[in-house]
């Protein structure tokens, strides 16, 4: 689980094309930008300093670590326990020279998908799912999450249990805020690893993880341990780093406590009618069904529940249509091509195969490129956010609302060079 770089989007429609803005998967993609206000506003519990949460420090890597300890006192840490950490701590090497872009972001959704979907991995996973068939029912009853969705999450993340990382929690915590980058959300994770720590939930020795920070077979972020870590068994803290069955519940957990609906697939591919005018985005299942719209293998879509086209290669390439579970899976990582590639996985653990339709050859769009696609689109009224050279749902959906509006069919809100130079010659 990563902390997301992807800033919060917006659009505005013209009215023709506005989506209804109570869409259940509307609202569900909403509430991930809301929970990440919130835990932004709260900064586990408001005890951040906000003046060592701008910019990067000038001051020395001892001297800012030593002054979080106000904002760990206000939190209940216990002195001895911060000091402990706060001795003869030092900075990672090269975390400032890593790359601060995730992979799901700069790359084609295809390519990515392609990364995912391994003759080993799938094979990897289809093992581990029948050697732990058990834990995976167990968390699967409880929370109503499928046991193939929680197994691909740990494939992606840790290669399912065998890539957790070795980095010192505390160390990369710290060297995050004191270069500048999100400091205040990675002071916050400090302190809650200090929380874990004082808890007695993990020793100091096991707080391991990414250089993202990042830990276990989840790839929890401290905060994230502390709010949806869960034993299997119960009467014990949760082992993420070593229990697979813990991992297991953990996982199912937060989709659970994040809004999964057991009734609902995250990802359907779908097959559109012919001639059909690509005029719609949010309606419900039975709408979709109404319009002649059905699975790629046949089959009928589900009686009922909001879902949305999506196009991550334009028309032509696999269409989808995705839930409100793919939203949940969203909040997980913010990325598409992460959530996507995370139910085309499962799909294959399972032993079903998705996507039918092949995908095309796709450039993507440089960060700068999206940049500017953004600017021209909020000129022209359809988009209403960050400019942040992201491509997620209100950018697609500000594209569509453009297409529609200039006749520029397929309206699949994808975005390539063409429309761009487009956009750029009006």
């Amino acid at each position: 689980m990563y902390l997301s770089n992807k800033m919060a989007e917006g659009v505005n429609f013209p009215k023709k094309t506005q989506p209804d803005k109570n869409h259940p998967l509307a609202q569900a993609h909403s509430s991930a930008r809301v929970n990440r206000r919130k835990f932004l506003a709260l900064a586990l519990y408001g005890l951040v300093s906000r003046a060592q949460a701008n910019g990067a420090s000038t001051k020395s890597f001892k001297d800012f670590v030593a002054e979080i300890w106000p904002a760990a006192q206000q939190a209940g840490i216990a002195k001895p326990i911060f000091d402990t950490v706060a001795a003869g701590l030092t900075p990672e090497p090269g975390i400032l020279n890593k790359p601060q872009s995730q992979a799901e972001f700069t790359i084609a959704i295809p390519a990515y998908v392609a990364s995912v979907l391994t003759p080993t991995r799938i094979s990897r996973g289809r093992g581990v799912a029948s050697e732990l068939d058990g834990a995976l029912a167990r968390a699967s009853q409880r929370h109503g999450v499928p046991g193939e969705i929680i197994i691909a999450i740990l494939g992606i993340e840790s290669n399912y249990g065998v890539s957790t990382g070795s980095a010192d929690i505390f160390r990369v915590l710290a060297t995050l805020a004191w270069s500048g980058h999100r400091s205040e959300i990675f002071l916050s994770e400090f302190i809650a690893a200090l929380t874990i720590l004082q808890n007695g939930d993990a020793s100091r020795s096991e707080l391991r993880g990414s250089w993202a920070g990042a830990m276990g077979q989840p790839q929890f972020m401290p905060s994230a341990y502390l709010k949806y870590a869960e034993s299997n068994e119960g009467g014990h803290a949760p082992d993420i780093w070593r229990s697979r069955e813990d991992a297991i519940a953990s996982v199912a957990n937060f989709l659970e406590k994040s809004g999964w609906r057991a009734d609902l697939p995250a990802v359907v591919e779908a097959r559109l009618p012919e001639n059909y005018d690509y005029a719609a985005i949010d309606l419900d299942f039975s709408q979709w069904r109404s319009l002649g719209v059905t699975q790629a293998n046949g089959e009928s879509l589900p009686k009922s529940g909001a879902a949305s086209l999506y196009f991550p290669a334009g028309a032509l390439g696999p269409c989808f249509l995705i839930s409100e579970n793919f939203e949940v899976i969203r909040k997980y990582n913010m990325s598409d091509a992460y959530a996507l590639s995370v139910t085309l996985l499962a799909e294959r653990i399972a032993g079903r195969s998705m996507p039918t339709t092949p995908w095309p050859r796709v450039t993507p769009l440089s960060t700068n490129e999206v940049k500017s696609l953004q600017h021209l689109l909020a000129e022209r009224g359809y988009y209403r956010g960050a400019f942040d050279g992201k491509l997620g749902r209100s950018s697609r959906n500000a594209i569509h609302a453009a297409q529609i509006d200039q006749g520029w069919l397929p309206a699949d809100g994808f975005a390539t060079r063409a429309l761009l130079a487009k956009l750029r010659a009006r």
